[in-house]
Order: structure tokens, then sequence, then C-alpha cells
């Protein structure tokens, strides 16, 4: 199976990047790098794209896709080690940043992954098959509370409750081995009434585990500010999100990052050395267009949110 999948939002991300000749940009969730193709003509030869996926099977296919361009870096790391990339090249700063969250085509659409409720496959739901625990030590380890937690704040199902509960049941009679073993099991937790309208009654539940087995919203909320820290004056970061909790952090990070003070508001002179750091390009999220969304099943949910460098003046502001 390759990365045959359409970029959401492309035109939005290469226009919203400003993308420059001579400038290095940097694309943290490579995928089958469809967007690094572009950016890449863009570059006309000149500047410098690096690459980052923490799947070794997208670094692979990247590889072949972007043999023509000899601008090229890519690495097997999750974004948010993007430093030692960095520090590999000798680069210190960085023109624009790219981040297209959540789970690749690719990943989501091969049975063998266990990302998906629509296919009978293993448990698993590793963006990084190095890392040692997968959604099956999740379902069959954690304690039910823990498992509510996860399933309401990451999936924001209002079942979880239950959920949580007919899963520790089931496993005391046999571990839970595969997607349909857990779909089985949500259907049961799941009152018929309720399943009748709506999406995949597993959906939720899934895309829980999944940000929990990868640890999706901690690097998310690691990585902004590094990012920024690495930008030159101008440059961009540019984030695709696809669910509501991914793009409060992205929103609130970029909000945080252009505040010029966060001194109380009865104190006349500013003593928080806190300075603005971006300017917002998007005050509301780009979204897809009529017609994208008829072509891209999986623009449906996205947002691209664009924040640009700005220089930091460093002095002290009267209220």
């Amino acid at each position: 199976m390759d990365f045959n999948h359409k970029s959401v939002l492309l035109n939005e991300v290469l226009d919203g990047l400003n993308i420059r000749k001579d400038k290095i940009y940097l694309d943290g969730t490579l995928g089958g790098a469809g967007h690094s193709y572009e950016i890449c003509k863009r570059l006309e030869k000149t500047g410098l794209l690096i690459g980052i996926d923490q799947d070794l099977r997208a670094i692979e296919e990247s590889k072949e896709r972007l043999k023509e361009f000899d601008n090229v870096k890519l690495f097997n790391y999750n974004y948010v080690n993007f430093e030692k990339a960095l520090d590999e090249l000798g680069i210190e700063k960085i023109d624009g940043v790219l981040l297209d969250l959540g789970v690749s085509s690719y990943q989501f659409d091969n049975p063998k992954r266990g990302f998906s409720y629509r296919f009978d496959a293993p448990l698993d739901m590793r963006m990084d098959r190095s890392i040692s625990i997968s959604a099956k030590d999740i379902v069959n380890t954690y304690q039910e509370d823990e498992l509510k937690r996860v399933i309401s704040d990451y999936g924001e199902e209002k079942w979880a409750a239950r959920i949580a509960k007919f899963i520790v049941d089931e496993r005391k009679d046999k571990v839970i081995e595969t997607t349909f073993d857990l779909v089985e099991i949500i259907k049961k937790a799941i009152p018929s009434s309720a399943r009748r309208n709506g999406p995949h009654p597993a959906k939720r539940t899934f895309q829980a585990l999944r940000i929990e087995t990868n640890g999706e919203l901690d690097v998310l909320k690691n990585s902004i500010y590094k990012f920024v820290d690495h930008l030159n004056v101008g440059g961009r970061i540019a984030i695709i999100s696809f669910h509501s909790l991914e793009d409060r952090i992205v929103k609130e990070a970029f909000k945080y990052l252009e505040k010029d003070c966060i001194c109380p508001p009865n104190i006349p002179i500013c003593n928080c050395d806190k300075e603005q750091e971006v300017k917002i390009i998007t005050r509301k999220p780009i979204t897809a267009s009529k017609e994208e969304l008829a072509i891209n099943n999986r623009s449906h949910s996205a947002k691209l949110r664009i924040a640009e460098k700005v220089e930091v003046k460093n002095e002290k502001k009267y209220r």
C-alpha cells in the first residue's frame, strides 16, 4: 500500500507559508510528501526542505517521491525531536514549519496497522513501530477510570464510562486482541438507540486510543513554542488539525505567543518580560473549499491556522 492520499488544504498551505527561494522549510509530518513535493517545486532547487516523520515507511516512500530534488534532508524522528535534525545539519533558524496532524491515509487504510475500525487487525495504532506500548496494551492494562478518562477526554465520547466498564468486564475472560474485538465491545456498551444516527460507534474511542498510544496532544503542546523559537523573523508556522482538541491547543498557543504582556490589568508598568513573538495570520481557521470537500473526504474536519514570527522589541511597556 502506497502513500497516495490527497494532501489536505494544499494550496492554502502553500500560500500561507509564503514560500521564498533560498529559505529553509521544515515539514514535521512528512507522510507521503504531498505538501513537501510542492514546497520543493517552489524552492526551485534553492534553499532546503527538511522532512521529518516518525513512520519509517513514510521516510522510505518520500525518498522516492522527492528523488528529483537534491535540496532535501529527511529524518526518521517524531517532530517533537526536530531540534536533533537541525543540530545534525548545523542549522539554528528556519523560515517555515508545517504540521499536518493526525494519522495519514496510508496508516489509516492499511489494515495491518490497526488504526481503523473498518478492518479486522491486531490492535496496534503505533505511528512509530519502535515504541513499546500499543493500543492493545492500553485496552488490556489501564484501570477502568484511566480508560474512561482517555475515551472521554481524547474521544469526547459521552458513553466513555460504559465503554470503559465493558472493556474491563470483557478482558476478565480473555485478552482483547483485535480491532473487531474492540468494536464489538463498544457496540455492546452503546445502546442501540444511540447507534442509529451519527458516525460509526467506535470512531471516537479509536481516535482516543490512537491519541493516547502516540502521545499526540503532549507532543503538539511541547513543540509549538520550540518551533517558533527557531523561526526567523517573517517565518511562518502552519498547522492543520483534525479535531477540536488539537485545534484548541494550536489556537491557545498562538494567542499566548501573540500577547505582548500577561501582567494583571491593574499594574501600570509591565513586569512580566512577556514579548509578542508572532502575528496571527488566520483569526479564524481556514477550512476546505466546496471543491476540495467533494473530492477529498479527509478534508472535512481539517482546520488550518497560521502565525508569523515577529521581531521581539525587549522594552518595558506602560499600560
